[in-house]
């Protein structure tokens, strides 16, 4: 794969494609230059696998005929069959073989089905395009232009893991003449933006990637967790985890803007949500977006709809408006994710804290003054914490290889297999020992498995340095607020720090820091690693 933290991608691929779009637009030749971009695009995509370019192509070209159709005649029979032909194809590459192994579990059988090698960003270019089918139907969008709209779907920078765009948002800024000229601004802003990202993933998601796949792994393999060890491994997956979908959100972000595209945000600061249903406006935004206006609104409104013509009460209204398309959405928000069924309880997980959520929300208005349920600052704390520490103990479904190995993560998270405290206590801590050995904790180390690593301690000190930086400093968006780097989804997406000096300038000094943390980046690709969200 052409990795966007790799050598030929850096050296070769990005040059070569960046200065051949800008020359050939400079020049007036604008489809010429639109082309060069889709063909480099195509390029970048086939380099991991060049029998996949016909399927990419034809979804391309079977989306567009469908699209074109529903411009001309808005018919829902023929969007019905245009979407499921789309989730026909991602079903069977991405989901047939999860099918075939539980009707062979469910019924003894032995149904053999060859092993089906997922291609790349299926998920996201198919959900991509059954958008714009959508927008076509309901007249939303019109787009003849069949170049643009090859742009559209392969477009290099987002191709493979998102963000997922409206067509809407791109296909009016293909159209602008001021896009295919160089322009400085949108290279700083860009480039800058890009290593930011790089550095998120070479360094700190990959620094910390050690810890996590120790644990994980002895999860798997039955290793009986201690308490601190099971703990250790899940921040860290969770650490690893943000650091690489961030990184990888603001490359992209970064390598659009350095062609004068402007993509939408797609992360910004979750784990600073004081509630979950924050933490989805922030987590992946766009596949939110999409399950939001294309799944969980249209179902919603028709189960309302139908219970107040039933005139249902309270408790029978909230399970059909909120209970059940939350659960049904974040079913398939598991889903999407992965073919497992720790994918699909890990969606479940997430549906229910909404649920929970929503539920909390009626019942505080319900609740008379109190100064601790009404204060901004103390509610927003404990939520902060709340809401983190659910959203680790589900990552822990996002992460296992089993549910073998999730059952054994969790059982050690919750106490099952009790507390272990480090030797180095016993006789320092008085009368408390004796209580603490008649309550079932034994001093055999916090980490004796050394599943956390033969030196915890640098795995701790890594777990607090990304605690403190992700909950505490400003996020890429925000450090380049003044340029608008990205497109912003809801209303204030992207708050304005407060101290605006510490927004990024043309200046000297962040010259120096960008150039400084590139080069950290750089020494840093002795082994290339795939980002997180490319198996999706």
């Amino acid at each position: 794969k052409m990795l966007f933290n790799s050598y030929v991608f850096l050296f070769v691929f990005l040059p070569v494609t960046l200065v051949g779009f800008h020359l050939i637009g400079k020049q007036g030749y604008h489809k010429v230059a639109v082309s060069w971009l889709v063909g480099a695009s195509l390029f970048f995509y086939g380099w991991w696998n060049p029998a996949y370019l016909g399927l990419i192509l034809g979804s391309i070209l079977f989306n567009y005929a469908v699209g074109f159709s529903l411009l001309g005649r808005p018919h829902k029979l023929t969007l019905f069959l245009g979407v499921a032909g789309n989730l026909g194809v991602l079903g069977y590459f991405k989901y047939a073989n999860f099918f075939i192994d539980n009707i062979n579990a469910l019924t003894s059988n032995d149904i053999i089905l060859e092993q089906i090698i997922l291609p790349l960003g299926i998920s996201f270019f198919t959900f991509q395009q059954i958008t714009y089918l959508v927008d076509a139907y309901r007249g939303e969008t019109r787009e003849y232009n069949f170049l643009h709209y090859c742009l559209f779907v392969v477009f290099f920078p987002q191709l493979i893991a998102g963000p997922i765009v409206h067509h809407k948002e791109m296909l009016p800024q293909f159209a602008k003449d001021a896009l295919y000229g160089l322009k400085s601004r949108n290279l700083a802003v860009g480039f800058t933006i890009f290593i930011i990202g790089l550095f998120k993933k070479v360094v700190l998601a990959d620094g910390i990637a050690v810890h996590a796949t120790s644990v994980f792994a002895g999860a798997e393999h039955g290793v009986y967790l201690t308490f601190f060890e099971a703990w250790g491994g899940a921040l860290a997956y969770s650490f690893q985890l943000y650091f690489d979908f961030s990184g990888y959100s603001d490359m992209a972000i970064g390598l659009a803007r350095m062609f004068g595209i402007t993509l939408p945000v797609n992360f910004s600061s979750p784990y600073k949500a004081h509630n979950i249903a924050v933490f989805w406006r922030r987590w992946h935004i766009t596949l939110s977006r999409l399950i939001k206006d294309y799944l969980f609104y249209p179902i919603a409104l028709s189960l309302t709809r139908y219970a107040v013509i039933r005139n249902y009460g309270s408790i029978n209204l909230f399970i059909l408006t909120i209970l059940l398309p939350t659960m049904f959405a974040y079913f398939w928000v598991g889903l999407w994710h992965g073919a497992g069924w720790n994918f699909i309880l890990f969606g479940l997980a997430h549906g229910t804290y909404i649920v929970i959520y929503s539920a909390w929300v009626k019942i505080k208005k319900k609740i008379p003054d109190n100064r601790v349920i009404k204060s901004t600052v103390i509610a927003n704390s404990i939520g902060r914490v709340v809401t983190f520490l659910a959203i680790v103990l589900a990552f822990v479904l996002f992460r296992a290889e089993s549910m073998d190995g999730a059952s054994n993560m969790l059982a050690a998270m919750l106490g099952g297999h009790g507390l272990s405290l480090s030797p180095s206590l016993i006789g320092r801590i008085g009368n408390v020992e004796q209580w603490l050995l008649e309550h079932g904790v034994v001093f055999h180390g916090m980490f004796h498995n050394h599943a956390f690593g033969a030196n915890p301690k640098w795995g701790i000190a890594w777990v607090v340095a990304l605690l403190l930086a992700s909950m505490f400093l400003p996020n890429t968006q925000q450090l380049l607020h003044r340029y608008r780097p990205a497109l912003e989804t809801y209303k204030n997406e992207v708050p304005r720090l407060r101290h605006r000096w510490i927004e990024w300038r043309p200046t000297i000094p962040w010259a120096f820091f960008t150039f400084g943390i590139f080069i950290i980046a750089i020494l840093s690709l002795t082994q290339t690693s795939e980002f997180l969200y490319f198996q999706f």
